[in-house]
């Protein structure tokens, strides 16, 4: 195994300065789950070094074999019941092991990558085939149903087309049909959905039921200001005015306790990871390399914009988590895949300059 991909300092520096933070505050906020999120993250890092030592060339063949098992367990998940009025997860023993709309993102991307590569562009089904065999995905994913995720799978396609070089004309008619059939999509959404859809127009007419996690984030991160009130000190997260402080608020709490500094600390952090995948992407001389990294930035990009807006009051609230920072085995496994595969992309490239050097 190359353990030379450990120091690619782009890639460490950051994941590992989020992963620092992420303990710190769900030690503060949440000490019981300490040890789960500790070993969820030498899970990850083991999955990192296996997917970044394999060429990522060979995952091409499987693509449909990802497409299957991703549709097999996204179905796995109705088995196990509702939890809250949602089937997003897969018990074991009565246990809630795995989230499927989390774990399966980055093969999903490889599926996505490896059908768009192979795809013939001669006629209109050509083009739209992709689509056609994503939208089953996109459906179960909707029907568990995980809005938030939704958004996160559909606009990482999105990425995934434009970045391809399908005509933007069939984005244009996209954009109408989508305009057209958008009122009725309000009559597809559960209640919560639509309750947190209100809340995010207008909070403030009530702060005390639809309105309540948004204003609460909020005043998390507002009472931090610049220092922070320090760790075990945060008030909306330790009496409970937070909702979800160490998962989809997460942000919100580190606000409070590491203030303006800390919250600019992690947006630091990602700025120089994604920086890193787009670096990646452009030294990659592979077709397949070069449009995976792009599926995996676009995918931990939406992540980080819409959960850290969510946090901020300037995007609706969705169950989106936050890439290595929220608690979650699920989504923290996922996220060092997805690295340790754009970490394979970056081997290969640098071992193919090596020997073009000599």
């Amino acid at each position: 195994m190359n353990l030379g991909v450990l120091f690619d300092i782009g890639l460490t520096v950051p994941v590992f300065g989020l992963i620092g933070i992420s303990l710190s505050i769900l030690g503060s906020t949440t000490p019981t789950l300490f040890s789960q999120q500790l070993i969820f993250f030498l899970v990850g890092i083991f999955l990192f070094l296996i997917f970044s030592a394999v060429d990522f060339r060979i995952w091409s063949r499987f693509s449909w074999i990802f497409y299957i098992f991703s549709l097999f367990f996204l179905i796995a998940s109705f088995a196990s019941g509702e939890v809250r009025g949602a089937s997003r997860w897969i018990d074991i023993a009565g246990i809630r092991v795995i989230q499927p709309s989390e774990l399966l993102k980055p093969f999903v991307i490889l599926f996505l990558t490896g059908i768009i590569i192979d795809r013939e562009r001669h006629t209109i089904l050509d083009k739209l085939k992709p689509f056609i065999f994503f939208l089953p995905i996109l459906i179960i994913i909707f029907k568990q149903p995980d809005l938030g995720n939704v958004l996160v799978y559909f606009l990482t396609f999105i990425a995934l087309e434009l970045a391809s070089g399908l005509p933007l004309l069939y984005f244009f008619i996209g954009a109408v049909l989508s305009g057209v059939v958008l009122p009725f999509f309000w009559f597809l959404l559960k209640q919560y959905q639509k309750v947190r859809l209100l809340a995010f127009f207008n909070p403030q007419a009530d702060p005390v039921g639809i309105g309540y996690n948004a204003i609460q984030a909020m005043i998390a991160i507002g009472s931090g200001q610049l220092f922070g009130m320090g760790l075990g000190r945060g008030t909306q997260s330790h009496l409970l005015f937070l909702p979800e402080y160490h998962t989809d608020f997460v942000f919100a709490s580190l606000g409070e306790e590491l203030g303006f500094l800390g919250t600019f600390a992690v947006i630091i952090f990602y700025f120089i990871l994604l920086l890193r995948i787009l670096q990646v992407m452009e030294e990659s001389e592979n077709n397949f390399g070069k449009l995976l990294v792009i599926g995996i930035f676009a995918q931990i990009f939406i992540q980080v914009f819409i959960n850290i807006g969510m946090n901020l009051g300037i995007m609706p609230i969705t169950g989106i988590t936050l890439p290595l920072l929220s608690y979650g085995g699920s989504s923290i496994i996922s996220t060092f895949i997805d690295l340790g595969l754009v970490a394979s992309v970056a081997r290969v490239s640098k071992n193919r300059h090596t020997l073009l050097l000599k």
